[in-house]
């Protein structure tokens, strides 16, 4: 943006959100902010940045998703010191996964604290899966970018206890066929899309799933990683039937 000189303007300071808003987040999370323009970084939207600057959440969202494995990686140690590596990736894939993010970020309201764009706010951004699990992850390295990692670590066991090995996680029904897969046929599912249909907000995909050479089901959902993986579930429990079948 240029003055009437020529020169470009300063660009306007980050704001803190309101007291009350800020606070209320805080208390929640049981973490207070020495600077509190990290928290503002972290609620904003690349939307409601000034055209060609960077003060928005990305930067620290690529953090915070560092963070946040590293983080629930400790505590599924600590939760399951005798579980094997394969067991750890998938429980942290099936907490570490947008839909969770997005689900913790509502619980913190932090879709109201959100600075968006015109256009997002039009379109209902502040209800996105993608912008709130984006978000959620920013809050992460805004904590550990103003405290350090202990905090941070404290904030996130406080947050996801609840969800280890509890009803909000969700399985990798795609990584568990990998790995049964290889085990009885040497070989990997192979994935085909059958049809992509609906309007564009609303859209139902169709795949179905072989083991070499042998269909083992389809699936379906509102995008192509939900309908894999409820074909990987599909061809699961057939297999897992199989399997009773012959010992019975």
């Amino acid at each position: 943006m240029f003055g009437w000189s020529g020169t470009r303007a300063a660009e306007p300071a980050l704001k803190a959100p309101p007291e009350s808003a800020r606070s209320r987040l805080e208390r929640t999370i049981g973490y207070s902010f020495s600077r509190p323009d990290l928290l503002q970084l972290a609620l904003t939207h690349p939307s409601a940045a000034a055209i060609g600057s960077d003060a928005h959440y990305e930067r620290l969202e690529f953090l915070g998703d560092a963070v946040l494995d590293l983080a629930i990686a400790d505590l599924l140690m600590r939760q399951f010191p005798s579980a094997k590596e394969g067991t750890l990736s998938k429980l942290r894939a099936s907490i570490v996964n947008a839909r969770t993010l997005a689900l913790k970020a509502q619980a913190l309201e932090i879709g109201e604290l959100l600075r968006v764009g015109k256009g997002e706010e039009k379109s209902g951004g502040r209800e996105k899966v993608s912008i709130l699990a984006a978000a959620f992850e920013a809050l992460i390295g805004a904590i550990y970018t103003d405290g350090g990692i202990a905090p941070a670590q404290r904030v996130v066991e406080f947050l996801f206890t609840g969800d280890i090995g509890g009803p909000a996680a969700e399985r990798d029904y795609k990584t568990e066929l990998q790995e049964v897969a290889y085990r009885r046929f040497r070989t990997q599912p192979v994935y085909e899309l059958v049809s992509a249909e609906g309007p564009d907000h609303a859209k139902r995909f169709t795949t179905r799933i072989r083991i070499a050479g042998r269909e083992l089901g389809s699936g379906a959902g509102g995008s192509k990683k939900q309908s894999e993986q409820a074909a990987a579930r599909e061809a699961l429990d057939l297999l897992e039937q199989e399997l009773r079948d012959k010992r019975a």
